[in-house]
């Protein structure tokens, strides 16, 4: 008389998650976290806004912007 196999018991996200991490890390990965402004928070938005108004008014933009037209690449997009 055959016997079917047990079933091996459900692992948990946690067990799932830790043998991932344990796959990477063997193939010379290792975990690196980024935090990033949250673009869904209206506080971050206005905040986002107020530092755009600031950045436009710096008297030296044409400086600068002469400055990134001269040493920037343009024919590395074509």
């Amino acid at each position: 008389m055959a016997t079917t196999p047990k079933k091996a018991k459900p692992r948990t996200p946690q067990q799932r998650m830790a043998s991932r991490r344990q796959r990477l890390r063997a193939q010379g990965l290792r975990p690196v976290q980024h935090w990033v402004p949250d673009l869904r928070d209206p506080k971050v938005l206005a905040d986002i806004r107020r530092q755009v108004k600031l950045m436009a008014k710096h008297p030296e933009n044409d400086a600068i912007d002469d400055w990134i037209e001269s040493v920037y690449d343009w024919d590395s997009w074509k």
